[in-house]
């Protein structure tokens, strides 16, 4: 019986070319950052670095630290006086890269669907960035947070997809077993991961992501549409 309903942000509730929102991401950090003493190739070197480091964590520290204690080395001054620049950053810069990205009216149909039908709702996004800039990519996408139990962030995650462990705390923190989770994503390597830890999983292909050509066939997959018939039938089971 699922308890939980994870979804993935990115290519999922919000609608993006993962590419294209990368480089507005960089052009526009690197813009902003420049007059700090931020040389352009080594601030996206050290965000790289950075991000590869969390992507490793194993769980003993939060990835937030183990970013800055990665990207610091690529820093023109000392950690406190950097942290500060990322997060104004963050709250004004950032709402540039909204552009690139869609708005898919039926995320906000189905987190309401879920939510009235007494699941348990996980933004499980990849915890690579603050939780001010997941809050405002959920705003992008015109979902409510509220109506999520937990969201997953770099403050408050020791993993990233596609760690199975990073599953495994998601349902340890809410106090389910996997097998009583569902995971939807967009991307084959990094969500459909979940299923190796019990969790059910659901393809959405609108904005899928499979590099290594999988073959999706083996999950249970399709757009808005399927997803709605999905959760249906699986609530009526």
């Amino acid at each position: 019986m699922i308890k939980a309903i994870l979804f993935d942000l990115d290519g999922t509730l919000l609608p993006m070319d993962q590419e294209q929102f990368t480089k507005g991401y960089f052009k526009t950090l690197s813009e902003t950052l420049a007059p700090h003493g931020y040389e352009p190739k080594m601030l996206i070197q050290g965000i790289m670095t950075g991000v590869d480091a969390m992507v490793k964590n194993n769980g003993q520290q939060s990835n937030e630290d183990v970013f800055w204690q990665t990207f610091t080395q690529y820093c023109p001054g000392p950690f406190k006086a950097n942290q500060p620049l990322f997060e104004a950053y963050y709250q004004n810069e950032f709402h540039q890269l909204q552009s690139v990205c869609g708005r898919q009216p039926a995320a906000q149909g189905v987190v309401d669907w879920a939510k009235q039908n007494g699941y348990l709702l996980v933004l499980a996004t990849n915890p690579i960035f603050p939780q001010v800039a997941t809050l405002q990519r959920m705003k992008w996408a015109g979902i409510d947070q509220s109506a999520f139990t937990y969201i997953t962030t770099y403050e408050n995650s020791g993993f990233c997809k596609p760690n199975p462990k990073y599953y495994l705390d998601i349902a340890h923190q809410l106090g389910c077993l996997p097998e009583e989770c569902l995971m939807i994503g967009n991307d084959v390597s990094e969500d459909m991961v979940a299923k190796d830890v019990g969790m059910q999983v659901f393809l959405l292909t609108d904005c899928l992501i499979n590099p290594r050509q999988q073959d999706i066939s083996i999950y249970p997959h399709g757009d808005f549409d399927a997803l709605m018939k999905y959760l249906n039938h699986l609530n009526e089971a």
